[in-house]
């Protein structure tokens, strides 16, 4: 087979694979799958220490990952593993 068709067959292939293992809620819903990786990697959320669209989510302020609009926006929140958001200064577990 000529490598030029057999380089892109075989990465089409492997991200087949890779989007047929993630759940197809989580495919299509961004907040369900931020949560899902809370729950699975014993992270919280931490408030208040997001740079400008760098956030993982939000409480009400938009719909989901990168999309803070300033940094520091009390609304949105990046997930940290639990016991680190209370280390950082000018951090929440709570949004505003």
């Amino acid at each position: 087979m000529n490598r030029t068709v057999l380089v892109p067959s075989v990465l089409a292939m492997a991200l087949s694979f890779a989007l047929a293992s993630v759940p197809a809620s989580a495919q299509t819903d961004p907040k369900k799958a931020t949560m899902d990786r809370m729950t699975k990697s014993n992270l919280e959320k931490c408030y208040g220490i997001a740079a400008k669209g760098k956030n993982d989510c939000a409480e009400g302020a938009h719909s989901c990952a990168g999309q803070a609009n300033v940094d520091r926006d009390k609304g949105s929140f990046v997930l940290l593993p639990k016991g680190d958001c209370g280390k950082i200064a000018g951090a929440s577990l709570k949004g505003a």
